[in-house]
């Protein structure tokens, strides 16, 4: 090998066409598999909280330990519009752009009144 990378040679348009294969092959097993699917069944509500868990992990981060230019931002900021957010998301019947657009607007409200 004489640690030589193998791949250092091939065509960028044969590489780019090898990735569209490859993901085009999971899509396609995606839905293939995707009729068989009960989506009332335990294993699937289990995956569906997992999904839930993690997407809320991953708020409560950005909001609690930011990084990058929304770390300059004070947490009073980012938590009032998330509260307020969520508590029109729930005004709204569970409606995700009402929610997301008031957190959105709020924080930068109180971003731009510093």
């Amino acid at each position: 090998m004489g640690g030589k990378a193998i791949l250092t040679n091939v065509e960028p348009s044969i590489i780019l066409t090898l990735c569209i294969v490859g993901t085009f092959i999971w899509r396609a097993l995606g839905v293939a598999v995707a009729n068989h699917i009960d989506i009332s069944s335990d294993l699937f509500q289990w995956f569906n909280c997992v999904a839930y868990a993690m997407l809320a992990g991953l708020i409560s981060r950005i909001i609690l330990i930011p990084s990058g230019s929304l770390e300059t931002t004070l947490l009073f900021d980012r938590v009032t519009a998330m509260v307020i957010g969520f508590i029109i998301f729930l005004i709204f019947k569970k409606n995700i752009l009402w929610g997301t657009l008031t957190a959105f607007l709020i924080f930068l409200g109180l971003t731009a009144l510093r």
